[in-house]
């Protein structure tokens, strides 16, 4: 029995990986069209598209969630989503346009930009409503992105020239940084040492030491950045330029460019496969999803899924 226990076991491990890998799923939101792609991340296919009726915007997945929330322009709301269903199952609404929504690392909480009222929601997963809002000083905020270990929040605004930074158990600003005209994206590294922000009127990705919670670098890569996201092991950053339909990876090490990898039209939000080997793109004017291979830095395929994709979620 001895003798086969081991093909056995690696063939068991084989064959989870593979399920896992096949019920992994990808989501768009098309604010043009007012959908949902649903996309199978082991095809890099659209397998079912979700009628809105609206204008979606944000999106994200929490830890240990089934569900799919997604913020709504017109409406002001966020929308609870049975992606296997493909229905909307709740709405909670909030303040005037929001826009990003990003869960807490616990998967407790949702915080929302909302760009009309200069403040950031903050919703329990449980209860599903807002429990408190805070003001910020940038005018338009976009995105709210949790620290790594939940205490802090950094917001950007698409006419201010800076990151606020917001306390959570104070519930409120307390401090904010100069990083340049119009901030967009936003992504720590995995232990919360340093946070990158997206510069777009400047064309910059700027390094932030969250210790000193001061600008410690500057890069150019590329015309209009404007989202970020790093790596699952914090080796690499990864900024869209939208005046150049690419992504350019940068090594966080030393903050150098590594590669620029040509991708879609005005490309914008993005997300990591589960497994970090895949990065989903939203390609805003060509109307779909760039799928890029982390290891050869190339564009392995573009999912059409709809008018203006804002942004990407997979888990």
């Amino acid at each position: 029995m001895k003798h086969f226990l081991l093909p056995i076991v690696v063939l068991v491990a084989q064959m989870t990986s593979v399920a896992a890998s096949a019920q992994s799923r990808a989501y768009a939101t098309n604010e043009g069209a007012g959908t949902i792609s649903v996309i199978d991340v082991a095809t890099d296919a659209v397998i079912s598209t979700i009628e809105t009726g609206g204008k979606p915007r944000g999106l994200a997945v929490c830890k240990s969630s089934k569900k799919l929330y997604v913020t709504e322009q017109t409406k002001s709301q966020l929308w609870v989503v049975d992606p296997v269903k493909g229905v909307i199952e709740q709405r909670v609404q909030l303040g005037e346009s929001p826009e990003a929504v990003y869960c807490s690392p616990n998967g407790d909480w949702l915080g929302v930009a909302n760009e009309g009222s200069n403040s950031v929601s903050f919703i329990h997963t449980q209860r599903l409503k807002v429990e408190f809002d805070i003001v910020v000083q940038g005018k338009n905020p976009e995105h709210g992105v949790f620290s790594p270990d939940g205490k802090l929040m950094l917001v950007s605004a698409e006419e201010a020239d800076q990151v606020d930074i917001l306390d959570i158990e104070k519930r409120k600003q307390v401090g904010s940084i100069k990083v340049g005209e119009r901030p967009r994206g936003i992504a720590f590294s995995p232990d919360g040492k340093k946070a990158y922000v997206a510069v777009e009127s400047a064309s910059l990705l700027v390094a932030i030491d969250m210790t000193e919670r001061k600008v410690v670098g500057k890069q150019a890569v590329g015309k209009r950045t404007s989202g970020v996201i790093v790596s699952p092991d914090g080796a690499f950053l990864f900024a869209t330029n939208g005046g150049d339909a690419n992504v350019s990876m940068v090594d966080t090490a030393n903050f150098k460019v590594v590669e620029n990898i040509a991708i879609g039209q005005r490309p914008w939000n993005m997300s990591f496969s589960p497994d970090g080997l895949k990065l989903y793109i939203a390609s805003g004017r060509s109307g779909s999803v760039s799928v890029v291979d982390v290891a050869s830095r190339k564009m392995v395929k573009e999912i059409p899924t709809g008018k203006l994709p804002w942004g990407v979620v997979a888990q």
